[in-house]
């Protein structure tokens, strides 16, 4: 954000203004924005504010949160730079991982027994939002063990908000759920060999969407996460794949049998245009959806 110029056109005389970023006037500014619109801004439903870690541990964690995939979050803010944001949330990441059962009681107050019998404690997440963040902060965060986003924001003018995400890192341990290659021999078995190959051919294209897309392992499907998730791909099926996208279906012209709608219907993983893979060709197909979805993470 500190390279990002933002201008603003005046219809009337046809001239541009510069919109200059600043930073708030308080840390309460930028976490009250932040809570108010969550899951707009980084994907997280929103469970807590200044949330008491007890008179032993004797901290308050800023935000608390779960995100799509149903990982525990933590989100702490700063206004500028500081130094100490990482430990502080990392000290607190500790504290919640001691706590399961407070917090897994927390989320089902809060957005009932489903989600809290589905909390994903293999990658725990730490976010931080704040002014921006040294070389330092960056060098932490990819050498570091745990999932942490660092996330620079600006204010624009009354009424714009931008965040830039500087870094990030997926820790903890994901347990593939997805099929090995195996010897094969019936034809079944060589049809679903087909697809685990198409699997991985999707895998390496979304992975080089760009950088900082992380995976998220998910019982029923795979995650492919920027700040939040774009795609989603299911198993593979012994004749297709299922890809979910962060695509509004009312911008495409579905194709039967290769896009549908499914906003409103029940399914896996988050998006609600799915993608049916049959073929490496519509893999390429799919690429131009691909890229969409990871634009609008």
């Amino acid at each position: 954000m500190s390279d990002l110029k933002l201008f603003r056109t005046d219809r009337t005389n046809g001239g541009m203004t510069e919109v200059t970023p600043r930073l708030a006037e308080v840390e309460a500014d930028v976490q009250g924005l932040v809570e108010a619109h969550m899951e707009t801004l980084l994907g997280v439903w929103f469970l807590a504010s200044e949330y008491g870690t007890g008179p032993l541990h004797g901290g308050r964690i800023d935000s608390l949160g779960l995100d799509e995939n149903g990982s525990p979050v933590i989100v702490e803010y700063k206004r500028g730079v500081d130094a100490g944001v990482i430990h502080q949330g990392l000290f607190y990441l500790s504290w919640l991982m001691d706590h399961r059962v407070e917090f897994e009681r927390l989320v089902r107050d809060r957005l009932g027994v489903t989600a809290a019998s589905q909390v994903l404690w293999s990658g725990p997440r730490l976010i931080c939002v704040a002014g921006d963040f040294t070389r330092y902060d960056v060098n932490a965060v990819r050498e570091h063990r745990r999932s942490i986003d660092l996330v620079r924001y600006r204010l624009f003018g009354s009424d714009l908000l931008g965040l830039e995400t500087v870094a990030s890192a997926r820790g903890g341990t994901q347990v593939s759920h997805w099929p090995r290659r195996r010897a094969v021999t019936r034809a079944a078995d060589v049809q679903h060999a087909s697809m685990v190959e198409l699997a991985s051919a999707v895998d390496e294209v979304l992975l080089g969407l760009g950088d900082g897309v992380n995976q998220v392992e998910h019982k029923t499907y795979r995650a492919y996460q920027r700040l939040r998730n774009f795609a989603c791909l299911c198993p593979p099926q012994r004749s297709k794949l299922l890809v979910y996208l962060k695509v509004d279906p009312k911008d495409v012209d579905l194709v039967p049998g290769f896009t549908r709608d499914v906003s409103g219907l029940g399914h896996h993983g988050t998006g609600d245009l799915e993608v049916r893979l049959r073929t490496p060709r519509d893999v390429e197909r799919a690429q131009d959806l691909f890229r969409a979805s990871y634009a609008a993470a």
